[in-house]
């Protein structure tokens, strides 16, 4: 049985969550009103919940569910099994975090009437370069 570790993020919106977790390659994603069990690698449920879920089906045989439960503050905390943090570590959630604002710029790009000029990503650095006309 794995324990769950539990990591603070800045992370707020589920659709942009969602985005970002599709971009790091999870496509099948579960979104929640209420949070949810988790199970772990045997199928069983355990007591963690979470609203965002990527079930231990899309990730690999011997892993558990990867969570995201929703904090008193607004944002998400990362629930990620001992087990599965080897490989869903600190660098991981960066490029999460990564994926997640650029995905939030691509929105506050369409709300706000600007339109991406270009969008480039080289040596692990991304420039995102918005044009308004007015």
């Amino acid at each position: 049985m794995s324990h769950f570790t539990r990591v603070r993020t800045a992370l707020r919106e589920p659709d942009l969550l969602v985005q970002a977790l599709a971009t790091l390659g999870f496509t099948t994603v579960e979104t929640h009103d209420t949070p949810q069990p988790l199970y772990g690698y045997q199928g069983d449920a355990r007591p963690e919940r979470a609203e965002v879920i990527v079930r231990r089906a899309h990730i690999g045989r011997l892993s558990n569910d990867i969570g995201f439960r929703r904090r008193a503050d607004g944002t998400f905390e990362a629930v990620i099994s001992a087990y599965d943090r080897s490989r869903y570590n600190e660098p991981w959630l960066t490029g999460l975090a990564r994926a997640y604002g650029h995905a939030a710029a691509l929105r506050y790009a369409e709300d706000n009437g600007y339109e991406v000029d270009s969008d480039v990503e080289e040596n692990g650095r991304r420039r995102l370069v918005l044009r308004r006309y007015t």
